[in-house]
């Protein structure tokens, strides 16, 4: 018999400081729903990696999503455009039949040069309508206008639609703007003799320009049907140009979405803990804690037999 040294007190209490020590971490891993640090220290450094590519792959989806949300408010201008057109069309049309009367020709001619301006408005100058948080969708380059005078920058709008560095794709930004003088398209006339010969052609060029600046045409222009056909079909290839790219970034948007997915799923099974195993684990070591507290009591009282010999 030892007094000095209990040593079954001593082995008691280590099993119970060992038991208690499981617990506390049984009860970390429980609270967070994570494992820590010292678990797996090479799993959470893969961990970690994968949580910063995950996150970017989420600003990635953002900027995917604001993309297409921009295209979509161009589109919905470009209707408004195409109807103006459209209407331009008719008023032309209307305006070359010989059953009206000088007054119903100034109503047609009021009325054309109202379509014009609503398109100029729409499209031009830095008081222009159709923007998307600041930028001009109808002004060409990137949409930023720069400091010194009434233009914008040059170039396309880059959008990062990657996790890693350089995983961009570009949109291009059609220039509607009324001092676009590019050539939209041709008109083809000719005059024929007996049959099919041909006496004489004529082969026009149509700018973007000529057609919403109000003051180089009007409802009765020579051959205005003809350049309306050409301004309508180039609003209409930049309308399919622009659902192309809204197309490409909504699968590049599925595609992001199932990296995520999968990347997620990967990381959680190195991070996150079995619930339902963990707190098995955490009953035993509450158990166990408890019954080593029972018997370090019983140990500390192993000594007191000594005092029996000296009675």
């Amino acid at each position: 018999m030892r007094i000095q040294s209990n040593t079954t007190a001593f082995n008691v209490w280590s099993n119970y400081s060992q038991n208690l020590n499981r617990m506390q971490e049984s009860m970390s891993r429980l609270s967070t729903g994570e494992i820590t640090s010292t678990d797996n220290p090479a799993g959470i450094g893969i961990s970690e990696r994968m949580r910063a590519q995950i996150d970017a792959v989420q600003m990635a989806r953002q900027n995917t999503e604001n993309a297409t949300s921009m295209i979509q408010t161009a589109d919905a201008w470009l209707q408004k455009i195409d109807d103006q057109l459209s209407r331009m069309k008719e008023l032309s049309i209307e305006a070359n039949s010989g059953s009206i009367s000088d007054a119903d020709s100034a109503n047609l001619e009021e009325e054309y040069k109202a379509m014009q301006d609503e398109i100029t408005r729409i499209t031009s100058k830095y008081t222009a309508a159709a923007k998307f948080n600041g930028l001009y969708l109808f002004r060409g380059g990137n949409g930023v206008a720069v400091n010194d005078g009434d233009t914008v920058e040059t170039g396309s709008i880059a959008i990062q639609i990657g996790a890693d560095v350089d995983q961009k794709i570009t949109l291009d930004l059609v220039d509607l703007s009324v001092t676009n003088t590019n050539v939209i398209g041709s008109i083809h006339t000719y005059s024929y003799g007996d049959g099919t010969t041909v006496l004489g052609s004529s082969h026009d060029a149509v700018t973007w320009q000529s057609i919403i600046d109000s003051s180089m045409t009007d409802v009765t222009s020579k051959n205005l049907t003809g350049m309306l056909d050409a301004a309508i079909d180039h609003v209409s290839s930049a309308r399919a140009k622009m659902a192309a790219q809204q197309n490409r970034l909504e699968q590049t948007n599925s595609g992001l979405l199932a990296y995520e997915d999968n990347l997620t799923a990967a990381e959680s099974q190195i991070r996150d803990i079995d619930m339902a195993y963990e707190t098995t684990q955490y009953s035993k070591y509450q158990v166990l804690t408890n019954a080593a507290n029972a018997m370090l009591a019983q140990a500390n009282q192993l000594p007191q037999n000594v005092l029996q010999l000296l009675q």
